[in-house]
């Protein structure tokens, strides 16, 4: 071939490439709005701009797409390896840095009606719906409901978006088999249980002004007798066995594991999770009934990164971010998203006694009932 033509060639061959590098990005970068998808809360990112799979007059096709920059901040108040997870995996799949916090309900509450004239989170996620109430209350949480709650129960869901739930729990005692051994003991199986003499100072629970755990132990209390008078009487008489209160409600397991103690009052999947790592721990659950938590997601008002928060909220409640939790967290909550695995270590809930937790009746009791715990039994203890 003479040099001429293969000038030419090479020049028409560079001038296609040149073409087909603008084509390329223009087609990857369309709007997927409206376009068929596969699963009903599935999240894709695609060329810097995520979508949420939707349901629309039965069919399926993606959302409005949102382009995320900037940094998102979460408030965590589940456990920290699931903290991890969830955020590590929306920063991987969207490129926004994502950054959190872990805090217990009741702390994260402080902390968000501290902050709430400049706020310092844009998102909320896990911990009892009841704080998430109290929140609305106070003024720190703001409305947003994903297309992805569409398909879950009405009783995972505040009607007018405060907050949508990604998990449940069963509230319920955790032993230590050896220690049970040792103080003659069987697992209990009834709230009385508890007031045993055998078990002065063989107790561990969190306090409720902290943990959101503590708080459904508490609030249990009142549904079960009827009134808060009757549930503050029933938790001084418990805390005479009570050894200690801690900050988290999942702390009481690792004192368990190491036999200082030989009864704590924990979400059921946090006492399974202990119990994988080689602990001689047992689950119970009274027969008079428990309390239970929906585990929560919500949008924080003045949100300084709106649309990344959105954005993790519908992450969030997809089935592959919350099998992220019993996959990589050992977190057993049952998860809401009817997508979602089931795995076997999950508690049945169809198989204990649930009470009728009244988490709106719940959130609004709290700060009261809060302060009373700690005046009238907390403090009066310590004062002893």
């Amino acid at each position: 071939m003479k040099r001429s033509k293969l000038i030419a060639f090479g020049a028409l061959s560079a001038l296609v490439l040149s073409l087909l590098s603008v084509v390329a990005p223009a087609q990857a970068a369309r709007d997927l709005k409206g376009s068929k998808c596969a699963q009903e809360g599935l999240v894709r990112t695609i060329s810097g701009v995520t979508y949420t799979c939707e349901r629309v007059a039965g069919n399926l096709q993606y959302a409005q797409g949102r382009k995320l920059s900037g940094t998102l901040n979460v408030l965590c108040g589940a456990q920290e390896a699931w903290c991890v997870a969830m955020t590590s995996a929306f920063q991987k799949k969207t490129g926004i840095t994502t950054k959190f916090i872990r805090l217990s309900a009741g702390e994260g509450l402080t902390r968000l009606v501290a902050s709430k004239n400049n706020p310092e989170f844009d998102v909320w996620h896990g911990g009892p719906n009841d704080t998430y109430i109290s929140g609305r209350v106070q003024g720190v949480l703001d409305t947003y409901k994903s297309p992805t709650r569409n398909m879950l129960k009405s009783q995972h869901k505040d009607a007018d978006g405060y907050w949508t739930g990604v998990y449940m729990g069963a509230l319920g005692f955790c032993s230590n088999t050896n220690e049970l051994k040792r103080l003659g003991l069987k697992a209990p199986t009834s709230w009385n249980d508890l007031l045993n003499p055998k078990y002065k100072g063989n107790i561990m629970m969190a306090h409720p002004g902290t943990s959101g755990t503590a708080y459904t132990a508490l609030f249990s209390q009142v549904l079960r007798l009827g009134s808060e008078d009757a549930a503050i009487d029933y938790m001084k008489d418990l805390n005479k066995n009570i050894l200690s209160y801690t900050r988290s409600g999942a702390g009481p397991t690792g004192p368990l594991g190491r036999g200082e103690v030989a009864t704590g009052l924990v979400f059921s999947h946090d006492c399974t999770a202990a119990k994988l790592r080689g602990n001689p721990l047992v689950v119970s659950f009274p027969k008079e009934g428990t309390g239970f938590e929906i585990g929560a997601v919500g949008f924080v008002k003045g949100a300084k990164n709106p649309d990344a928060a959105k954005a993790y909220i519908d992450f969030t409640l997809s089935a592959e971010a919350q099998n992220l939790g019993p996959a990589s967290a050992e977190s057993f909550q049952v998860l809401t998203n009817p997508n979602a695995k089931y795995d076997r270590r999950m508690v049945q809930l169809n198989k204990i006694t649930l009470l009728d937790y009244d988490a709106e009746k719940a959130g609004l009791s709290a700060v009261k009932l809060k302060a009373r715990f700690d005046k009238e039994v907390a403090l009066a203890s310590s004062a002893k």
